[in-house]
Parts: structure tokens; C-alpha cells; sequence
């Protein structure tokens, strides 16, 4: 084999881990970097601080209560969006001209840019001509403030990000229910397998692996909400919906204080990734992929 014919696979994947390295691993660095000096993003110099930042984010009332908000809406978010999906692939792995309108309509906010999507519902949950009040209230409720209220706010935030995720998870656990082996359910059936057994026994260890990649990728999305949040809330009202990716954005972007961002921005990557490997550590073991 010649040096060429050695090299060349190293030639053909190349391209990619430039584009990998420049757009995503050289951030990194460069964020942790940051972490690490008091820079105001204008001036040509930048005062090394060591770990200030973490000092002061970690002793910061605001940020703890950022910490919260991002924990809440990310276990409603995934847990809601993943069981109520589950539920609605089941009811729509059939073949029929309904089920298959339903799955489309129900897809569609998935392709639909976030903002509009914001807009629509900051249209809908508006206290005064918002549709939510206007059906609740014939239902003979009063008017709710979804979005100004602290103790609904970040609620009407997960319902928005429940209904839009809800198609594409609900798509994707129709493709796992559809690779199963149609002579499992005529097992289950020959041995008059009760449908609650044949669910917790048979299927859901045959899901495994979709339910194992839908909560990461959601945990992960959640972990990193931000448009709802600048559209809808602006992280109000009193700090009760402000999460970690929009506190970045206001400290780093508004308040031109990049090193103290890049040292939020650094704890999110942390969470995120020993979050991963906790989920990886205790659940791989029980994905089931035969």
C-alpha cells in the first residue's frame, strides 16, 4: 500500500473535521477562554480575572434562579413531550386516511420557524383578545395572564414548546413502533398476552432505543431554548422565565460583559454534558436493540 492509498481516507474526512473544528471545537476553547478575563467586547484589552466569574455567578441570586427555571422547564418539557407523543403513536400507527392527515397535522409546527410560532402563541395566550382566555372564558373560567403572571408564565412556555416538538417526537416513535416484528405481536397474541403486558413487556423494551435518543435530543433542546424566551417573555416577569442560553445571550449581548456570559455559557456545557453521561451511564445498559 502506498503512502497516497494511506493517507487518502485521512484526505476524504479532513474537509469535515476543519468545518467540525473551526465552527464548534474552537468555540469552545475560546469561550472557556473568555471565562477566564473582564471584557467589555469593545475595548482592545481584556483584564485576566481567573475564576471571578464563576465567583460571581455562583453567588448571584438571579443566576440561581435561572438554574431553577432551566431545570423545571427541561424535566416538563422532555417528560410531556415524550409520554404524550408515546401515547399519540399508538393511537396513530395505523393505516388510514385519517391517522395519516393526523400525523401530518400534527408534524407540521415542526417545520415552522420558531418565531412564528411565538408570535402566534404570544397572540393567543394575550390577556385581553388572546384565544386561550376567549374559550376559557365561555367555558365560564376567568382570564388567565398567561405570559405576566410569574406562577404561569413558564408553564405557557412549556405548552409552547410540548406542542411544537410533539409531532416530530410522535413521527419518530411511529417509525420505532413500525420496525418492530410483526411475529412478536403474533406471539404476544398466541399466548393471549393482555395489552398492558404486551405494552410494558414487549413494546416498550423494543422502544428503547427511540426513547433513549428522543430525551437526550429534547433534553438538549430544552437545555438550550431561547427564541420563545426573547419573543414571548424577555425572561420575565421577575426573572421567572429567564434561562440559561437567554441570560448568556442578555449579560454577553446587552450587557457587554463577555467574560461573565462565557463563564455562564461554560457551566451550561457542563451541565449538559455531565447530564449526558449520567443518562448514558445509568440507561445504556437497558436499551434493547434486538
Amino acid at each position: 500500500m502506498t503512502v497516497w492509498e494511506k493517507l487518502r481516507p485521512y484526505g476524504m474526512v479532513a474537509p469535515a473535521i476543519i468545518i467540525f473544528s473551526l465552527f464548534f471545537i474552537y468555540p469552545i476553547f475560546y469561550m472557556i477562554y473568555l471565562s477566564m478575563f473582564d471584557w467589555n467586547f469593545v475595548s482592545p484589552t481584556k483584564t485576566f480575572v481567573g475564576l471571578q466569574n464563576f465567583k460571581d455567578l455562583l453567588t448571584e441570586p438571579d443566576f440561581r434562579q435561572v438554574l431553577t427555571n432551566t431545570t423545571i422547564y427541561t424535566v416538563l418539557t422532555v417528560t410531556l413531550t415524550t409520554g404524550i407523543a408515546l401515547l399519540l403513536a399508538l393511537w396513530l400507527n395505523r393505516k388510514s386516511f385519517f391517522h395519516g392527515f393526523v400525523q401530518g397535522a400534527i408534524f407540521s409546527p415542526h417545520i415552522i420557524s420558531l418565531v412564528s410560532i411565538s408570535l402566534l402563541w404570544s397572540w393567543l395566550m394575550d390577556p385581553e383578545y388572546g384565544l386561550l382566555n376567549w374559550v376559557i372564558g365561555l367555558a365560564g373560567f376567568g382570564k388567565l395572564e398567561w405570559l405576566s403572571h410569574p406562577s404561569t408564565s413558564l408553564i405557557s412556555l412549556v405548552m409552547v414548546a410540548v406542542w411544537k416538538g410533539l409531532g416530530y417526537n410522535a413521527l419518530v416513535f411511529i417509525a420505532g413502533l413500525q420496525s418492530i416484528p410483526a411475529d412478536i405481536y403474533e406471539a404476544a397474541s398466541l399466548d393471549r398476552s393482555k395489552p398492558w403486558t404486551t405494552f410494558t413487556k414487549l413494546i416498550l423494551p423494543m422502544l428503547s432505543p427511540t426513547i433513549f435518543f428522543l430525551v437526550i435530543i429534547n433534553m438538549i433542546g430544552s437545555f438550550q431554548v431561547f427564541e420563545t424566551i426573547a419573543i414571548m417573555t424577555q425572561g420575565g416577569p421577575v426573572n421567572s422565565t429567564n434561562t440559561l442560553v437567554y441570560y448568556i445571550y442578555e449579560y454577553g449581548f446587552r450587557f457587554f460583559k463577555i467574560g461573565y456570559a462565557s463563564a455562564a455559557g461554560v457551566i451550561l456545557l457542563f451541565i449538559v454534558g455531565i447530564l449526558t453521561m449520567i443518562y448514558f451511564k445509568l440507561l445504556s445498559n437497558r436499551v434493547h436493540y434486538r
